[in-house]
């Protein structure tokens, strides 16, 4: 057997943005190229103005005039055709993206060895979804950047074709423009951080509440769980107001900067038509390049709090995608060592000195083959044992250990179905198994029932979390889904609290038939429960009772000389 260890590989946010831009070279090349030529064409349309005035108008050549105006319709055209298919190609390019960020991350949340992020659940489906998002925005951000650049370059050479001090003024005053707000950009980047951050620990907190409050009602815990609500959400209102504020001022500071670089281009110019130095045209082609700098500057001064956003996001998505896992192991199968189990290659599970939250020194075993059930008489014992086996407690923060020979399959007590059919859910994406598999294990868990009830038999379509289904049906779903996985390791935390005592007894002998026929078992099973059918169907059952093993026999032997578990087990 191997022991559970941490490992791992470092990722930052800066290697999520650059993997982004790698993967999508194509796209973002394609996507570049037309954006910077609808630039072009929009900064040629004050130019061929300009020349229309110059050449036609001025003397007068209707002919003229006709062949201008059809060059003007043309780059008109050109211009609404490269915009519309330069953003259909970079609209794809980022939803692509996002898909593989989303999928990215949703492997690392479910991968069954653990995720060692420190992070709750709603703060992950936060980052899986709107930092997904925000990330993949990195690729509009730069194509915007490059075509404001060549909107802005072929503006500062037009002028200079048009007169030198003209087109010096735009070459050095818009640097100098852009040099003074980038100073803003880590400011940025850390409020809008903060701000993230909290709006994900809120996200996380109405997540448990929701998920919770059944448990909270029961306690009386409501008004308290509600307060803790209101003060995160007030933290997270004030850090998204305080970000807004840095955003708006920095947006009204750099659309101020671009007006004013454009008005005082567009006075230097109207000073230069008086005095003669430039024609009618000319005038007209400086102040409608002065008006349409405005565009490509703002854009150039608003790119660096863009990016700030998306390298924040990335940040955030590099925690969960570089996270180590809490269990080595190959990720596709949960196995906890690459060689496979030992004691040839018959799998266990051995449990030493395990103290964690309410367990101390807590020493079990389930050997190769075994049934072996455990009864908690508190049901903080339980839930702390299930925790560590699932891989949801980083061994650091754990004492003892945890021997794994072969993978293992943790199904907890609150089980979660998807959206789709009772058939998918059973698979979950794999491959179903022959016919007469799939029929013991409905059988062994109770579940032929579940299907025999609907028309649709495995087709019939679940809600969202199984809604649409009894809490005992969804136990026997979930149960056969465990089942039709085969583990060479299982561990079910009260598969059947929700069932009846004669559907309860089936599923024991189900379980033992189907796991543990005898002939040679090839699986390990542990049952964590209170339930005398599963644990009469146990070879050995283990008691846990103030966080420690205070008896050890099998279900008959405990039942006639351990009055507290004669007790604990009655029904």
């Amino acid at each position: 057997m191997t022991e559970a260890r941490t490992a791992g590989t470092s990722m930052t946010g800066a290697n999520v943005l650059r993997r982004t831009l790698r993967r999508n070279a194509p796209r973002l090349g394609a996507g570049t190229l037309l954006l910077s030529l609808h630039q072009v064409c929009e900064a040629s349309v004050p130019i061929l103005i300009g020349v229309i005035v110059d050449r036609a108008i001025g003397p007068g050549d209707g002919g003229s005039l006709l062949w201008w105006l059809a060059a003007l319709a043309a780059l008109f055209t050109a211009l609404s055709l490269a915009y519309r298919y330069g953003a259909r190609t970079l609209m794809r390019a980022i939803a692509h993206e996002a898909h593989l960020l989303r999928l990215e991350l949703a492997a690392k949340i479910i991968d069954p060895r653990g995720l060692d992020t420190g992070l709750r659940a709603g703060e992950l489906l936060t980052i899986s979804s709107n930092d997904a998002d925000n990330t993949s925005e990195l690729l509009d951000y730069l194509p915007r950047a490059v075509g404001a650049l060549v909107a802005a370059a072929m503006c500062a050479v037009t002028l200079l074709l048009i007169d030198l001090p003209l087109g010096l003024a735009v070459l050095v005053a818009t640097p100098l423009t852009l040099l003074a707000l980038h100073v803003g950009t880590p400011y940025i980047t850390r409020h809008v951080a903060a701000q993230q951050e909290l709006a994900g620990q809120a996200a996380s907190l109405a997540t448990d509440l929701v998920s919770g409050v059944r448990p909270l009602r029961g306690i009386g815990a409501e008004a308290a769980a509600s307060q803790r609500y209101v003060r995160v959400s007030r933290l997270s209102l004030a850090a998204a107001l305080r970000a807004a504020r840095t955003q708006g001022i920095y947006a009204a500071v750099s659309g101020a900067g671009g007006a004013l670089l454009a008005s005082g281009v567009a006075v230097l110019a109207g000073w230069f038509a008086l005095r003669g130095q430039i024609s009618a045209g000319e005038f007209l082609t400086v102040i409608g390049l002065a008006q349409f700098l405005m565009e490509p500057v703002g854009t150039l001064t608003l790119v660096p709090g863009w990016v700030a956003e998306a390298r924040a996001s990335a940040d955030r998505v590099a925690r969960v995608a570089g996270a180590p896992p809490l269990l080595p192991g190959d990720p596709r199968t949960g196995d906890a060592a690459p060689a496979g189990p030992a004691d040839g290659g018959r799998p266990g599970l051995e449990v030493s000195g395990l103290s964690y939250d309410a367990l101390a020194e807590v020493d079990l075993v389930a050997g190769p083959g075994e049934f072996v059930g455990v009864m908690a008489h508190r049901p903080a014992d339980a839930d702390a044992l299930v925790r560590v086996l699932s891989g949801r407690v980083d061994p650091a923060e754990y004492g003892g250990s945890v021997r794994i020979g072969g993978r293992i399959l943790v199904e907890p007590h609150r089980t979660d179905l998807f959206e789709g059919t009772l058939a998918t859910n059973l698979t979950v994406g794999g491959e179903p198994g022959s016919p007469e598999e799939l029929a013991a294990v409905l059988a062994a868990s109770a579940a032929d029932d579940v299907v025999a009830a609907h028309p649709d038999g495995l087709e019939h379509q679940v809600v969202e979390r199984g809604a649409s289904l009894s809490g005992g049906q969804r136990q026997r779903v979930a149960l056969a889904r465990a089942l039709l996985a085969r583990p060479p390791i299982l561990v079910l935390h009260d598969p059947t609290t929700a069932v009846d005592a004669v559907t309860e007894q089936g599923i024991a002998r189900g379980l033992r038939s189907l796991r543990h026929p005898g002939d040679g078992d090839a699986f390990t099973t542990v049952v964590v429960t209170s339930s005398p059918a599963l644990l009469a169907a146990a070879d050995r059952v283990f008691v846990l009772d103030d966080g420690k093993v205070v008896a050890e026999g099998s279900h008959a032997e405990l039942g006639a000389t351990d009055d507290d578990y004669r007790r604990a087990v009655q029904r």
